[in-house]
């Protein structure tokens, strides 16, 4: 008689070692969904204990997983670069003008706003090379839309990636006590989609932010205990940019 396990007692044991791993992966997304629930409704300090009970799961399942705020707040990032990749992926359609791309890419951040735990949204910027590598393909896939809006024509103002991905922040964030934040927002989409589509606005205070600039002012956010915003420049009076191409 064979001292090895039988196939369907290895398969049975593989089943249970797989069980508490699904089992776990259940129980973080459920902590994250909660986090958010919670954070929204009583802002980012809200308890642990308050989200951990909102999941399902007792609090040392959380810490299991998310050893303290930050932890949990790097995680809901991490998953929030995830989403806008998938909205990109969804979005970039050879067929789609650069312009059209871009509206939809931020029509749909609209729609997801509440699960963008971002740094431009306040949370704590990751400078972790993959977080660094997160932001910089959503960059280098923004800027292919402008450069196609460009070469197609849709596009004429002289704007970069970084541009409108402040703006995603700006219209993603409703204001606390307006009025009902869908309507608001698409309309501020609009505008800027068509300041995108003519020569843009007149005036615009320069050199453009660039995600270089961005990342600096993550890198040194991470550094430094205390808040506030970092200067991305010198000069806030610099003069103009010029105008976008003529095309």
């Amino acid at each position: 008689m064979s001292g090895r396990p039988a196939a369907g007692d290895a398969a049975t044991a593989a089943g249970r070692r797989r069980r508490p791993r699904r089992d776990a992966e259940l129980n973080r997304e459920r902590v994250l969904d909660a986090a958010i629930s919670a954070m929204l409704r009583e802002g980012r300090h809200v308890p642990l204990a308050v989200i951990a009970a909102e999941a399902g799961v007792g609090i040392g399942t959380l810490y299991r997983s998310y050893p303290d705020r930050d932890a949990l707040l790097h995680a809901l990032e991490y998953r929030a670069y995830g989403l806008l990749n998938q909205i990109l992926d969804e979005v970039d359609r050879p067929d789609v003008p650069g312009l059209d791309a871009v509206r939809e890419f931020l029509a749909r951040t609209i729609a997801l706003g509440d699960q963008l735990i971002l740094p431009l949204h306040g949370a704590p910027p990751l400078v972790s090379d993959r977080a660094v590598r997160a932001r910089q393909e959503i960059n280098r896939r923004l800027e292919r839309f402008i450069e196609r809006g460009h070469a197609d024509g849709s596009i004429r103002a002289a704007v970069n990636a970084t541009d409108v991905i402040v703006f995603s922040a700006l219209i993603t964030q409703p204001l606390p006590h307006g009025p009902g934040w869908p309507i608001v927002a698409r309309r501020q989409l609009a505008i800027f989609v068509n300041g995108l589509a003519g020569s843009g606005p007149a005036g615009l205070p320069g050199p453009a932010v660039t995600r270089e600039d961005i990342e600096t002012a993550f890198a040194l956010r991470a550094a430094s205990p205390s808040p506030g915003p970092v200067p991305l420049g010198d000069d806030p009076q610099a003069s103009p940019s010029p105008p976008g191409p003529d095309r």
